[in-house]
């Protein structure tokens, strides 16, 4: 049997998140024969302007080529050319066509972090915080050519404490994605592995985020500005002022203490902001133009 495969996406689940790529690193690991590694070209162009994508890394350490082909039928002859029994995806960021995945034999398998068909779509990660959802999980899905509709062969399900931020809650999830992977995919390439049907009726989908989503409204309640602190690190980071000055929130939690909305709550060391029930307690933050400190490092300097 043959074991090559095309690596499609750049494994970075969370907008803003980087990667250690355990996805393709397993799967080297596992004697399997990386053909090539395809991300998107705007991805590419991204990593030139600010820290590579960590997949070239990996490519690069391995003799492993790297394409990023403006359209993907831009290189179907080149892909049809390796030979490869399958393809696998996690991250690519756009739509994949049938014309390229009907290429390989056993088609491209996608690992989705959702228990589909909930939160399909470009942000499950950040959706299950957000909500304040109790469990969330892997699917590992033979693509097609619609979000995230494909049947699925495997999944794998992770129950959430309501405390994990999205950079903590990405790694846990592509863990255990490359640990299903691993697990299933013998069994997909020798055709033993049936897949299922999804039940469209469940699905659920989630929008894009959006830069100005990260603007701190203190009208909501101090448990979903907490949910929105631990859901929006990386980008677009949930943004405010304290006094004068513009500041990012990286981590808080929430109290049950009641005050005016938006009015700020001391205590020695600690401070927060009111909300419209309870008060959000400011555990770290960053300043505009200073690197990330406590609140207690921050009231050291604070002037209002």
């Amino acid at each position: 049997m043959s074991n090559k495969i095309v690596f499609f996406g750049n494994e970075r689940l969370g907008t803003g998140l980087g990667t250690s790529a355990p996805v393709l690193r397993s799967l080297i690991n596992e004697g399997y024969d990386i053909c090539a590694i395809v991300v998107a070209q705007s991805e590419m162009q991204k990593s030139r302007n600010s820290r590579t994508l960590e997949v070239e890394e990996v490519a690069s350490a391995h003799n492993i080529p790297v394409l990023a082909p403006v359209h993907l039928n831009d290189i179907k002859d080149e892909l049809i050319a390796m030979n490869a029994k399958a393809g696998v995806l996690i991250a690519y960021g756009k739509l994949i066509p049938k014309s390229i995945i009907d290429i390989f034999p056993r088609g491209i398998i996608n690992i989705h972090p959702s228990l589909l068909p909930l939160h399909r779509g470009p942000i499950p990660i950040e959706s299950v915080i957000l909500n304040g959802e109790k469990e969330t999980g892997v699917s590992l899905m033979k693509l097609v050519d619609k979000m995230d509709a494909g049947p699925i062969y495997a999944q794998a399900k992770l129950n959430l404490t309501g405390r994990e931020y999205k950079d903590e809650l990405a790694t846990k999830l592509i863990e255990l994605g490359a640990e299903l992977l691993i697990e299933n995919l013998p069994h997909i390439l020798n055709g033993s592995r049936e897949s299922i049907k999804q039940k469209d009726v469940l699905a659920t989908y989630d929008e894009r985020i959006k830069k100005e989503d990260g603007e701190m409204s203190f009208q909501k309640t101090a448990h979903e500005l907490e949910r929105q602190v631990r859901a929006y690190v990386g980008w677009p980071r949930s943004r405010t002022k304290i006094g004068s000055k513009d500041v990012i929130i990286t981590r808080a939690h929430s109290a049950d203490i009641d005050g005016t909305s938006g009015t700020l709550y001391f205590e020695g060391d600690i401070f927060g902001v009111h909300c419209s029930s309870g008060t959000l307690i400011i555990d770290k933050l960053i300043p505009a133009g200073k690197g990330e400190m406590t609140s207690r490092e921050f009231l050291l300097g604070y002037t209002p």
